[in-house]
């Protein structure tokens, strides 16, 4: 069933308050809040690779704030165990029982943070879950619930360590962005009420976690023309064929890409997907899954510039009448 022109309004309507609202916690960073939402509404994890202290815990605690979640942080570090993230079985003597003590990971929104300094083990643990909305522990089984969604981090600096994510992990992240440091005048507003440590408690909510799950639905709606699709499919084949690669855009990459152009045309208030919107997305949905090819990367070579010279070389479809 495809959205109805009143759905995409609304939808566009509760999007930009939830965008404002969460823009009171995380000052001048509106783009970075519109994207973090699209891959939340799109039913995905974001990872941001930014310096410390641009706000990424401040937008996580502020999303989970606006739509009524519950968030948990977790601090990765060397020897965090996997049972620390999902949880743990213990034995109650007094009921002569197991019972399953939950962990971390069951919240609407969680922040990994520092997901690098964390061992593959545990760093596969919580890709698991992203991918499987689900932890098995003893055999049992466990939903953490709708919405779910998972912020990574990733310090750009002191690599001493740290454990890279491998390539294959990365595809696991709907998209890829990072905060930055906020401009000038957004910067003397921060500095101006810094008696306020963290702005997202002052947050009220917008929507309930269960109007996100509608929202995702109707989202998932949104009509896309077998124009648009091709031109996705041709887009990731040339990612494939670059020169400079390694390895391209997956079709998992690919399936991403439609997903948040969904999510994106909703926002925009439109029930059906242009090109431009494959354009603007196709950077933080795709520039990670990219893997260059050594000898590329030496020499300069970086994924956003190849994705950009392969977007500007394969002709986009013409519009066609919205549906």
């Amino acid at each position: 069933m495809t959205m109805t022109p009143e759905q995409a309004a609304w939808f566009a309507q509760t999007f930009e308050r939830l965008v404002g609202n969460v823009g009171q916690a995380v000052l001048g960073k509106a783009p970075v809040v519109r994207l973090a939402l699209t891959c939340m509404l799109a039913e995905g994890h974001l990872l941001l690779e930014d310096a410390p202290g641009t706000g990424k815990t401040a937008m996580a605690r502020a999303i989970a704030a606006s739509v009524q979640g519950s968030h948990n942080r977790i601090q990765f570090t060397p020897d965090l165990l996997p049972s620390d993230v999902t949880g743990v079985t213990i034995y109650d003597q007094r009921t002569h029982e197991f019972e399953f003590r939950k962990g971390p990971i069951f919240a609407s929104i969680v922040l990994a943070d520092e997901i690098n300094r964390a061992s593959p083990k545990t760093q596969s643990a919580l890709l698991e879950v992203m991918e499987e909305s689900r932890v098995t522990v003893d055999g049992v089984t466990h939903d953490v619930g709708r919405p779910f969604m998972v912020i990574a981090t990733q310090n750009p600096i002191e690599q001493a360590g740290t454990y890279r994510l491998p390539e294959a992990q990365l595809d696991r992240f709907l998209m890829k962005t990072s905060v930055g440091y906020p401009d000038h005048a957004s910067t003397v507003e921060i500095l101006t009420g810094a008696s306020v440590r963290d702005r997202s408690q002052a947050l009220q909510p917008i929507i309930t976690t269960q109007a996100v799950t509608e929202m995702a639905t109707l989202g998932a709606a949104v009509h896309t023309d077998s124009a648009v699709l091709e031109y996705v499919s041709r887009l990731a084949e040339e990612t494939r064929n670059a020169p400079e690669a390694r390895i391209g855009v997956s079709v998992r990459g690919a399936l991403a890409l439609v997903r948040c152009c969904k999510v994106w045309a909703a926002a925009h208030g439109r029930n059906y997907v242009l090109p431009d919107d494959v354009k603007q997305l196709a950077q933080p949905v795709w520039a990670h899954r990219f893997v260059l090819d050594p000898e590329a990367e030496f020499t300069g070579a970086r994924a956003e510039v190849v994705l950009a010279r392969i977007l500007a070389d394969v002709a986009a479809p013409q519009e066609r009448a919205a549906v």
